[in-house]
């Protein structure tokens, strides 16, 4: 039996956005929540307010989402919808891909796109032909244990200074 399908959530992008982060597929945790990297191991949030000075994890999301926009960031999936059992990106099928191109419409000041995590840079070849410069971060999934707070931070540190985000 194959699993339902699922739809991702609405992107997070204003007239501001400069840089865009397009993660794979929400997770469990953050379809439940309807919420972006709601899962409470997830690093995303935490990483911003490293780079923002602000714990973001206290703010109530509604606030989050708008010091996001505020700050020139978008966030959004590669996939529009799939069938998934479980979070983890390997689980993945039936992936239909969301109108990426249609980036340029919704953020006329778009200067780049950050692939959060592999599975979300597998869509660099259809994000490069944007004309805009992309970028592959490491993934704030608590699946991507290999990878320490600290070094997931000076990484995305370095993407987001190149864009006047961090």
């Amino acid at each position: 039996m194959k699993a339902p399908p699922l739809s991702g959530l609405a992107p997070v992008i204003g007239p501001a956005t400069r840089l865009v982060v397009l993660g794979s597929f929400p997770s469990e945790a953050s379809l439940a929540a309807q919420q972006y990297y709601a899962h409470p191991r997830n690093h995303f949030w935490p990483i911003l307010g490293a780079l923002w000075q602000v714990d973001l994890r206290q703010l109530p999301y509604a606030e989050r989402i708008e010091l996001v926009r505020e700050r020139g960031l978008g966030i959004w999936d590669v996939y529009a919808s799939c069938r998934r059992e479980g979070s983890l990106d390997s689980a993945i099928e039936d992936a239909l891909p969301n109108d990426l191109a249609s980036l340029l419409l919704r953020a006329p000041r778009l200067a780049a796109i950050a692939h959060n995590g592999g599975e979300s840079a597998r869509s660099m070849r259809v994000t490069r032909a944007l004309g805009l410069a992309v970028h592959r971060l490491p993934s704030t999934s608590p699946a991507n244990a290999s990878w320490s707070f600290e070094r997931k931070l000076a990484a995305w540190r370095e993407v987001f200074a190149l864009y006047g985000l961090a």
